[in-house]
């Protein structure tokens, strides 16, 4: 992505706040014309103090006056633009993070399949903050830096013109040098960005998964991965951060020289006596106004750079292409729940074949299980049913209607899914049930726990169905998942039933609850099981043999093993 794209795309959202912007503009004006008008006053106060016994006191005391209300204005608008910036930054960032978060949902599966989680993490929490951060300094320094720097040149413009052009030189020649440094220290920024996604990545990965590098003694390795990922973000932090520290002292070295200068000139000018002791006061504060804005925006380079680094990887998230629109099309009309797979051909990597020329027909009510070996393209087929992805050739019917031309939302709501990976989010038993019907009641979110064989674990809870399920339910056992997930399955009442490996993380005595219940669940409904262990679908109405993205065997459970092929060989195994 370009440095201008980055930064116009981030004035956007800045934009849509104009109010807040018009008042932080307005504070910093006022903010700094007080603060330019007290070198001046008090130049004037100075020049009435001539010499021992030769003070004029009440004028004095009057600048004085002048001064202390100056000041008094210029904390009030100062203030003011440090709340309005805040409102400004908190808003736009607001904004920023919720079309993130809200793009992310509309992205392909392609994407997470390509990316690891943390790293996405890590740009809606890290790069949010670094911009936010950015924004905040960003927008209070520009604004009340450049009313300083073009009030004070003015002012000194006004007092001696040829002092003046000796200050702006000296101050070109620090902008360049500023300049030559941060292009150095920006790629190091950009470089650290990644990096710190890259490292968020592996850490969510590890601690994701902490009970199999355990178990397979890889904490030593794990550590070393971890060492090397934060090695180079050492490295890359540290030279970014060499970079931008050069900045500050070498522009305070060069505007110590204007100062000097200004200083030597000035003295000069007065034994000349063209200029007043007073006017020399104001003048030596009105360059060090001057060169203020220049020296604090160089501080603050570093976090400007990281800012729109961290930008640059957000607005990244809206340049992917996202899932097709599809508001425009009609909603899935399903009645009797008929699906057919005619000449699908599907691939994740389009180098590597997986499904050709795949033709199922599985009728109203009807229950299809699909066997084979791991990589077989079982939960694959799944996938594409759901319209989780696009098939490459072919077509997808259900009830003679194209899954590409309805609604997803339309299709999803007439499916039910059991997954092998149990997925439970931070709220109470019931929420997560509940998770399958909205606006379901306690009694039909009880019904569906006891059809799931779940009641009964979930009642020796400490607080039952309001029992707190901590992160992706890490205070159940494995089997309660499961069970819990079936549960909210039964409740959304589904008129396709999706059940991929569903009683994997179950004893055998509960599987065959389990099975009694699905058998019920399964009555009037087309279903599709996929199941390894081959004794869960002996009662299926069509048996599909799958091989390397190929159906090679179908038929009932007497039928194959009378073929004595490939399913018999799986089934005796």
């Amino acid at each position: 992505m370009k440095k201008d794209n980055t930064l116009s795309r981030l004035y956007s959202y800045v934009a849509e706040h104009k109010k807040y912007f018009v008042l932080v503009i307005i504070s910093a004006l006022l903010a700094n014309v007080f603060m330019l008008a007290a070198p001046y006053i008090s130049g004037l106060a100075i020049d009435y103090i001539k010499g021992e016994n030769n003070v004029d006191f009440p004028m004095v005391i009057k600048f004085i006056g002048i001064l202390f209300a100056v000041y008094v204005l210029n904390a009030l608008f100062t203030w003011g633009m440090t709340v309005f910036t805040n409102a400004l930054s908190n808003r736009t960032i607001e904004k920023m993070r919720k079309d993130a978060f809200g793009k992310i949902s509309k992205l392909p599966l392609r994407f997470f399949d390509g990316h690891s989680h943390g790293d996405i993490i890590s740009r809606l929490t890290n790069d949010i903050d670094a911009v936010s951060e950015g924004l905040l300094q960003g927008i209070t320094q520009l604004f009340s830096g450049l009313v300083t720097v073009i009030g004070s040149l003015a002012l000194m413009f006004m007092l001696n013109w040829k002092i003046t052009l000796c200050v702006i030189v000296i101050t070109i020649i620090c902008i360049f040098v500023s300049k030559f440094i941060a292009t150095n220290s920006g790629k190091m920024f950009r470089l650290q960005a990644q990096t710190v996604g890259e490292l968020n990545g592996y850490v969510s990965e590890t601690v994701g998964n902490l009970k199999v590098v355990k178990a397979f003694g890889y904490e030593d390795r794990s550590a070393e991965v971890f060492g090397e990922i934060n090695s180079r973000l050492y490295d890359c932090g540290q030279k970014a951060q060499f970079y931008s520290s050069l900045v500050n002292p070498t522009t305070r070295y060069i505007n110590n020289l204007a100062y000097i200068s200004v200083g030597v000139l000035g003295g000069l000018a007065a034994l000349a006596g063209h200029l007043s002791v007073g006017i020399i006061s104001s003048f030596l504060i009105y360059a060090t106004q001057f060169a203020r804005p220049i020296n604090d925006m160089t501080s603050i380079l570093t976090q400007l750079q990281s800012a729109q680094a961290a930008a640059a990887r957000i607005f990244a998230l809206g340049d992917i292409e996202p899932e097709k629109p599809d508001d425009n099309l009609p909603e899935l009309d399903v009645k009797g729940g008929e699906v057919v797979f005619k000449d699908v051909d599907f691939s994740y990597d389009k180098d590597r074949e997986l499904i050709k020329n795949l033709s199922i027909t599985a009728k109203p009510g009807m229950r299809v299980a699909i066997v084979g070996p791991t990589g077989a393209g079982k939960t694959t087929i799944v996938n594409l049913l759901m319209n989780f992805y696009g098939v490459d050739r072919g077509a997808i019917f259900v009830d003679g209607q194209n899954i590409d031309n309805v609604t997803r939302d339309s299709l999803r709501k007439n499916f039910g899914m059991v997954l092998q990976d149990t997925w439970l989010f931070s709220g109470t038993v019931k929420e997560n049930i509940a998770y399958g019907k909205e606006g379901a009641t306690d009694e039909e979110i009880i019904a569906a726990a006891k059809a799931a064989s779940a009641h009964g674990f979930i009642r020796r809870l400490p607080d039952g169905y309001d029992t707190m399920i901590t992160e992706d339910g890490g205070n159940l056992s494995g089997g309660q998942k499961q069970l819990l997930t079936i549960a909210r399955a039964m409740l959304s009442d589904p008129r396709v039933l999706i059940l991929d490996e569903a009683t994997s993380n179950v004893d055998t005595m509960t599987e065959q609850r389990i099975q009694k219940a699905f058998l019920k669940m399964m009555e009037g409904r087309t279903s599709f099981i996929i199941a390894h262990r081959l004794s869960t679908i002996r009662g299926a109405d069509l048996i599909l043999v799958m091989d390397k993205g190929r159906i090679i065997e179908q038929g009932t459970h007497e039928e194959l093993l009378a073929k004595n092929g490939f399913y018999t060989k799986l089934y005796n195994s």
